[in-house]
């Protein structure tokens, strides 16, 4: 390798950025604020589910919504085995099972193209649902499960883990031959065909892949619900939101679906306390998001950070015109 050709100055800033923050991240439960832990809780556990949405939606162009049913099977998992083993061994479990579940789904459905794959994946969503709570009422003779409560600051440190393991995953897919393909196949599935990609595998395997994260910021997050029921595990909500917070942010980069994933669920939290007016806007959040969404897909079809990008390009060209009068 040649190293003078390296711009050392971009690669200590594309290093040195995420570095710190993650130094700040780690330290935040020191600072002595319960509630920002609670929160940057959401903010982690929203950009796992975002990012894992991205690996393989992102690039394929295939609407996955069964993020519910991974999350779910994750907080299952840890409502079965939770107060009997570890919590670091149940979250391997819980992403084994999800890696398992979503190979043996996306070998059966990823033929499917379009809407008939997205309605596949939620209505399975209600499938899994309706499974779960009738083996309980029927076999165990209860809907709810207990777990023993785990501290706020050991859901953010587990939580913060999977996020960290989650980036680096996407990013080295994104770049190795594998990204390559999904990329191609997100283009244009028949001419990657023709040149040889395994095209039904890929996808397969992506699917898979990503859902491991899922699964696993579900093993974490059921320790903080406590009190587990098939309603609450496998909440649709938890497949909508993710794919709208990566449409928000825009999926051109990793820094998008971060961005959408802490905007939004800042302004979940914010409006599902909300009482402005004398009116309880955690009554209204759904809708906001909702024409949100039809604001960017008809206005920001780039997503925020498009229009970032757009707006600095506008500035840095500016600037090179005016150094060149």
């Amino acid at each position: 390798m040649d190293f003078s050709k390296i711009n050392w100055k971009q690669l200590a800033v594309q290093a040195g950025i995420p570095l710190l923050i993650l130094i700040i991240l780690c330290f935040l439960p020191f600072y002595g604020w319960a509630y920002g832990v609670t929160l940057f809780t959401y903010f982690l556990l929203y950009v796992v589910l975002t990012v894992s949405w991205v690996i393989f939606s992102g690039t394929t162009g295939y609407i996955s919504l069964a993020t519910a049913v991974f999350y779910g099977v994750g907080i299952y998992a840890a409502a079965i085995l939770a107060n009997h083993m570890p919590l670091i061994i149940v979250v391997f479990i819980g992403g084994i099972a999800c890696f398992i579940i979503a190979f043996i789904v996306g070998a059966i459905t990823l033929r499917l193209k379009g809407i008939y794959f997205a309605m596949f994946t939620f209505g399975l969503v209600l499938l899994v649902n309706q499974i779960i709570l009738w083996i309980e009422i029927d076999f165990n003779h209860r809907v709810e499960r207990f777990l023993t409560p785990v501290s706020n600051e050991k859901i953010y440190y587990y939580l913060l883990g999977i996020a960290v393991v989650t980036l680096i995953a996407a990013y080295f897919i994104r770049r190795s031959k594998y990204g390559l393909a999904l990329q191609s196949i997100g283009e244009n599935e028949e001419a990657a065909a023709h040149m040889g990609i395994n095209v039904t595998m890929v996808k397969i395997l992506t699917f898979a892949v990503s859902a491991i994260f899922m699964g696993a910021a579900g093993v974490i997050m059921a320790t903080r619900l406590t009190v587990i029921d098939p309603d609450g595990a496998f909440n649709a909500l938890m497949s909508f939101n993710p794919a709208l917070m990566a449409i928000f942010g825009g999926m051109g980069n990793f820094i998008g679906p971060i961005l959408g994933a802490v905007i939004f669920s800042y302004i979940q939290e914010v409006l599902s306390t909300a009482n402005w007016f004398n009116i309880s806007w955690g009554d209204f959040y759904k809708i906001i998001f909702g024409v949100i969404l039809v604001a960017t897909i008809l206005f920001l079809p780039n997503g925020l950070m498009g229009l970032i990008q757009n707006i600095w390009r506008r500035i840095t060209g500016a600037r090179r015109a005016l150094t060149r009068g």
